[in-house]
């Protein structure tokens, strides 16, 4: 079996990380040489962009425009969902809320939170509250649980393919991301005065293990490479932007890193438009052991983190991010 440090593409990542990050297709290519493609991309950037990943359009379409529903209620009509009395995990979080470990400003953003629905008594319900659904919106929740059940399986098949270039069996994760406390993040970011700060979302990582996200054709979505340039990051319409996240960095010993990133303001005559977007933070069931890969571990290259849960880690984090105390 090969192990991420020694048969998966090292001498094939140049030192430089300048250039483009590529644009994957799940239809054209083989799963083999989709896993190779994805994974270079991800050891080289910590990001992908995938078209043909077989999301619903329509669904997608439907979706836009039930988030822009939403978010063009009454503030005192979205409060009334207000995700801080679930620790920010379900419904609604209020704009400049959240703020990126290690930031002074507050990201200018508000949210709301789709998550895993388990039947009654599960023993993963501690960890994760049952989702609330505005009762403004009827076509609210089953447009939005459809939504989150394909990002959900799109997900399981780009890890089938990272799983792939690890040198793991091709199936490896989807035990570990059952019943994964997995997020799906309705994102709204208010127009912003041509004088505003050119920032509207702090430099940051993600927690989770890959987070997927529609809506960064808008714009604005950079990443930070190793020289310390911002890349912008800009799909076409439709496809995905992927990341990898904090949880995937700890499990490959940093192997494949969870690249720095953030959403900075359009120029000043695109500042009076709203920008949307829909991230997918797909995480671990929160029983996981998080732990190095034995074939990312050797002398030269040593286990950087001890073993943590998954919802241990994430619980550590969502303190740090300020959307629990």
């Amino acid at each position: 079996m090969p192990g991420c440090l020694l048969e998966t593409g090292d001498k094939k990542v140049p030192q430089s990380m300048s250039g483009s990050v590529p644009l994957l297709s799940m239809a054209d290519l083989s799963k083999a040489a989709f896993a190779a493609e994805l994974g270079s991309s991800f050891k080289r950037f910590g990001f992908a962009m995938v078209k043909d990943h077989g999301m619903d359009p329509s669904l997608i379409a439907k979706g836009w425009a039930m988030a822009r529903d939403f978010f063009d209620l009454p503030e005192a009509a979205k409060r009334r969902y207000d995700a801080s009395l679930n620790g920010g995990q379900r419904g609604y979080t209020a704009f400049g809320k959240e703020i990126a470990k290690g930031a002074s400003e507050n990201d200018l953003k508000e949210f709301w939170h789709v998550g895993r629905d388990l039947p009654q008594g599960h023993p993963l319900c501690a960890t994760m509250p049952a989702n609330v659904w505005p009762a403004e919106m009827a076509e609210f929740k089953p447009i939005f649980a459809q939504l989150y059940a394909e990002f959900d399986g799109v997900g399981r098949e780009l890890l089938s393919a990272i799983a792939l270039y690890l040198g793991l069996e091709e199936r490896w994760f989807d035990s570990a991301i059952e019943n994964g406390n997995s997020i799906l993040r309705l994102l709204h970011y208010p127009p912003v005065s041509p004088q505003a700060p050119g920032i509207r979302a702090g430099a940051h990582e993600d927690i989770n293990l890959i987070t997927l996200l529609l809506g960064a054709e808008e714009g604005g979505l950079e990443l930070k490479d190793r020289e310390g340039n911002w890349v912008p990051v800009v799909p076409p319409p439709g496809a995905l932007a992927i990341n990898v996240g904090d949880m995937l960095q700890r499990l490959t010993n940093h192997y494949l890193p969870s690249t720095s990133h953030r959403v900075v303001n359009p120029p000043a005559d695109r500042r009076g438009v709203s920008r949307y977007s829909m991230p997918f933070f797909l995480h671990l069931r929160p029983d996981f052991l998080i732990d190095a890969l034995p074939q990312c571990v050797d002398a030269a290259h040593p286990r950087r983190e001890p073993p943590i849960t998954a919802h241990d880690y994430l619980t550590e984090r969502l303190r740090d991010i300020g959307l629990i105390k």
